[in-house]
């Protein structure tokens, strides 16, 4: 699965989506991560209301299926949630080395339902599996 990264110096969450510098991509299993892509942004970011920024950075993060950022305006949001993209808001900056470790703990536990259906992006559903758990009809 893709994550991505909204960061100003590809070491940490340190970034309003809008306003990032960079979006870093990673491929994230239970087995591993690795940084795949890196999309380096330049001009008036840093605009508020100027949504024609937000394009670029949506058709970067259009395969991940977690966006983690320091920032992130409702306009934005809507439209990462509406890409089927779950973002995740640091509280203050936080190493992305950290939360790629923390994720892939909890990839190889039992991961709560949020991140069930993100693990889910990009794939057909399996009828079988709902039939077997009770939601198939």
């Amino acid at each position: 699965m893709k994550i991505a990264f909204a960061t100003q110096d590809l070491k940490h969450v340190d970034a309003h989506f809008g306003w990032a510098k960079n979006i870093a991509i990673y491929e994230i299993s239970a087995h591993g991560y690795e940084r795949v892509e890196v999309h380096q942004f330049d001009g008036e970011l840093n605009e508020d209301g100027n949504e024609d920024k937000l394009g670029p950075k949506l058709a970067a993060v259009a395969d991940c299926a977690i966006l983690y950022v320091a920032a992130i305006g409702g306009s934005g949001a809507a439209r990462v949630v509406a890409k089927n993209i779950h973002p995740v808001k640091v509280s203050s900056p936080e190493p992305i080395e950290d939360l790629l470790v923390k994720l892939r703990a909890v990839l190889s536990g039992t991961p709560p339902p949020w991140l069930r259906k993100a693990l889910l992006k990009g794939q057909e559903r399996n009828f079988a599996w709902e039939e077997e758990v009770g939601h198939g009809g």
